[in-house]
């Protein structure tokens, strides 16, 4: 097949243009692929972060074109004639946020037109964990002009039977993460980093609400009283930075948190992830977390709340815990009990044995059945 990757691509930072790239190097071992991408992602005005550009190498070598402007529709037609050209038997869009509904819609339909392409949306999200007014519209926009879709979570799944009741999907987990690298010694990652012999508790990626730091602040007093440990704190801040440094104060957790408010390039991701016993996803919602899948290909088992898709990639008990959301005094239950029951090896051998299910070839193979049976 030749196919089109449409979205967010190298040098552009973050999960999406990584995922964009894995994909494609697996798709381009059987097919023709490359990517059209964007010149411009989100305009300053809308961007919470530092930077929109990826200080780290490329993951992979696949061609890439950037032609789409987000908010600028003439540059949509653009794409859409550019693709056209190329005759692609499918494109491929990664669906995350009604923001880019309207470009995505409108590059579907004029690919679309003259029925040589068909168009697959992987979706991440389809409810945003911050709804904004317009979202359900926009949404379904989108959605109009698509044949087959990818869903990642059971929750997702739902959403997008209520978006498109009839919908040609395919259910597939979100495949690990594996291009950080090797994991390095726990004991050469913590000496990296500035830790001397301590218990390290992992919290990682972009600092938003939904994602509950501040519950995990709030457990950490109690924490502890039992355990004494360290908490890293690693990502970009999206809300607020000095609420979250003012709490650490106020809860006089000074000495037992690190922050590393910066992006993390790819060859750093490694280094926290090993210096950790465990990830902790305290989230207040989640359709599922691409951090699971970093954990797990660095063998790192996971405490997360019960939100969303988590509870069917953390399997409780065996990979990792899974608590009740919103409730601070549970989850510094969950955490003590990790130590104090000595889970981490019995999490690490079944977290081995786990993420078998979660490979990027069930993807290619979901993408060529759906092609397949709409040939």
């Amino acid at each position: 097949m030749k196919i089109v990757i449409v979205g967010t691509a190298y040098p552009l930072r973050g999960a999406m243009a990584q995922l964009n790239a894995i994909l494609g190097w697996h798709l381009s071992k059987r097919h023709a692929v490359e990517i059209v991408s964007f010149k411009r992602q989100y305009p300053k005005l809308l961007f919470p972060g530092k930077t929109q550009i990826d200080p780290s190498k490329p993951l992979f070598q696949v061609p890439t074109t950037p032609l789409i402007d987000s908010i600028n529709p003439l540059t949509w037609i653009k794409a859409a004639r550019y693709i056209r050209s190329r005759q692609p038997n499918l494109a491929i869009f990664r669906y995350w946020l009604p923001f880019f509904a309207p470009c995505f819609g409108v590059i579907s339909f004029l690919v679309r037109r003259d029925k040589k392409t068909n168009v697959l949306f992987i979706c991440d999200n389809i409810v945003p964990h911050e709804r904004r007014f317009a979202d359900v519209s926009l949404t379904r926009f989108a959605f109009h002009f698509v044949d087959y879709f990818i869903v990642q979570s059971r929750s997702v799944e739902s959403d997008l039977r209520q978006f498109v009741p009839n919908a040609r999907y395919a259910f597939v987990p979100h495949p690990i993460y594996n291009v950080f690298g090797d994991a390095l010694p726990k004991e050469e990652a913590r000496k990296r980093l500035g830790l001397v012999d301590e218990r390290t508790i992992l919290f990682f990626g972009y600092v938003r609400r939904y994602k509950g730091l501040h519950l995990l602040l709030e457990a950490m007093p109690q924490i502890l009283k039992h355990i004494p440990l360290k908490l890293l704190v690693v990502g970009e801040f999206y809300d607020a930075e000095e609420t979250y440094r003012n709490k650490i104060q106020k809860l006089g957790l000074a000495n037992h948190v690190t922050v590393n408010s910066q992006y993390i390039p790819n060859d750093e991701v490694a280094l926290y992830f090993s210096a950790c016993d465990v990830v902790v996803l305290p989230y207040i919602s989640a359709t599922q977390s691409g951090i699971v899948q970093i954990a797990y290909h660095f063998d790192k088992p996971v405490i997360a709340t019960n939100v969303g898709g988590l509870a069917e990639v953390v399997i409780d008990n065996e990979t990792g815990l899974i608590v009740p959301p919103l409730d601070p005094a549970k989850l510094s239950e969950s955490i003590v009990r990790f130590y104090k029951e000595e889970k981490e090896s019995t999490f690490v051998k079944n977290v081995k044995r786990e993420k078998t299910k979660y490979s990027w070839g069930h993807m290619v193979e979901a993408i060529e059945g759906l092609a397949k049976a709409g040939a």
